[in-house]
């Protein structure tokens, strides 16, 4: 997760990998709750500053610094807007308080939250391990490590941008409590980068300015570990209302990851229809066809008409998920052919569906592996696989939706689990940095005269 002192300084290059400066600071339009980074501030030449629109500049930074979409030449110049501040000049170093009045308190360093190439704000760090980051990244996870050795905690202590007021009234134009501009209007996906990076208590207090609809959305874009102890903070009434408004592969998925207790607790709260959907999807193993599958698809019968399977459509609910394609079923309800929205738009309304119907289906059992079933989404290039049973009746569907969100599963379960001898050597160079690190302060300690342990 990047911190403005992480990011100061750091090169800036164009599309061509040229070096032409380096950050000095970043701003952000103060209408909005998380607000974006919308400029980017970078020193050239002789130190010469510039500012450029981020959206429009922009093409993708990490911990070794900016690049841009377009080369040096092609950058168009621009200036702070009035209703835009800068974070490092404008909020770092600066007393705040929060809008509960519980502590006046110092900006050490600034949170950002990343999405994509796109960077929101997401509070003020105002404890030690700000401090300590400002002074050198190094010496952060030096005293991190220093901590758990001798069991004291280096907490974040970090204050929701939303939850805070500026004192220093010679920034007028700046107001930090931000009321004006409601959470539910951001993407759900955007809540949930900003959900998952907040303590529990903070989490609690940010929830409550989303209406159900938004908060089951946000929690369904959450990772799977998040998700669950989300839910697990939650009052049953009100974890059973978020997951009974959430699609129900999507609930099944994280009711898997509760405790027991917990999961028939909810199961027994929501509605039996939503229960039972949930439950059925949970007798399918994890990491399979089954476990990923949604039951929310259209499927009629093969002798009906375009126009009456259009009706079908017409009269789905507004929040059902996007149609891809009508399945058809033969009188034992076996998956015999499938229709795309084109072929039933361009067909004549009483065109019976078994005449132009695709009979020959990519389908997969239950059982498949979750690999297999991916790998076959993305080889024929289709939007939705069907999941049929051994006497091929129609399950569920895969989207390519779940496709990618079992992908990205997949790379998280790596980024936090690496290989053992990943780990192995994570270890060894923590061991020689931690050595390394006490020879230096023992030396510190004897040139000062200060007592060592």
């Amino acid at each position: 997760m990047p911190y403005l002192s992480q990011m100061l300084g750091k090169p800036v290059v164009d599309a061509q990998g040229e070096r032409i400066g380096s950050i000095s600071d970043l701003a952000i339009s103060t209408g909005e709750v998380f607000p974006r980074i919308t400029s980017l501030a970078f020193k050239g030449p002789g130190r010469t500053p510039f500012m450029i629109s981020w959206r429009k500049y922009v093409g993708t930074f990490d911990e070794e610094g900016i690049t841009l979409s377009v080369d040096a030449p092609d950058i168009r110049f621009s200036y702070l807007q009035p209703d835009e501040v800068l974070l490092a000049r404008d909020l770092m170093d600066r007393q705040i308080v929060d809008t509960q009045g519980m502590k006046v308190v110092r900006v050490n360093d600034l949170k950002l939250s990343q999405s994509g190439n796109q960077l929101r704000l997401l509070g003020a760090e105002v404890g030690t391990r700000g401090i300590l980051r400002g002074i050198h990244p190094l010496l952060e996870r030096f005293m991190l490590s220093l901590s758990k050795v001798l069991h004291k905690p280096l907490d974040e202590h970090l204050i929701a941008w939303n939850y805070m007021d500026l004192l220093d009234r010679d920034l007028s134009e700046v107001q930090l409590s931000v009321t004006h501009r409601r959470l539910d209007e951001l993407h759900p996906a955007d809540v949930a980068d900003i959900l998952e990076q907040l303590d529990p208590q903070q989490r609690a207090s940010v929830f409550k300015h989303l209406d159900e609809a938004h908060l089951s959305d946000a929690v369904s874009e959450m990772v799977d570990d998040v998700q669950a102890e989300f839910l697990d903070d939650l009052d049953d009434a009100t974890a059973a209302q978020v997951i009974s408004n959430m699609d129900p592969d999507d609930a099944a998925d994280i009711v898997r990851d509760l405790s027991y207790e917990k999961a028939e607790t909810l199961l027994r709260l929501i509605g039996v229809e939503d229960a039972t959907e949930i439950r059925r999807l949970l007798g399918y193993k994890d990491g399979t066809a089954g476990g990923m599958m949604t039951t929310q698809f259209v499927a009629v019968p093969e002798k009906s008409t375009v126009r009456e399977t259009i009706d079908v459509l017409r009269g789905l609910d507004e929040d059902h998920p996007t149609v891809h394609y009508v399945y058809a079923l033969d009188d034992d309800g076996r998956l015999v052919g499938v229709l795309s929205m084109r072929t039933l738009v361009l067909s004549a309304d009483d065109a019976v569906l078994e005449d132009i119907m695709y009979t020959e289906v990519i389908s997969a059992p239950p059982d498949e592996t979750e690999d297999e079933v991916v790998e076959d989404i993305f080889k024929y290039d289709i939007p939705a696989m069907p999941v049929v049973d051994e006497n091929g009746g129609l399950l569920g569907i895969v989207t390519t939706e779940d496709a990618w969100d079992a992908i990205e599963e997949e790379v998280i379960n790596e980024k936090n689990h690496p290989k053992p001898l990943k780990v192995v050597g994570a270890l060894a160079a923590t061991i020689v940095g931690l050595t390394v690190y006490t020879i230096v302060l023992v030396e510190i300690f004897k040139m000062t005269g200060l007592p060592t342990l």
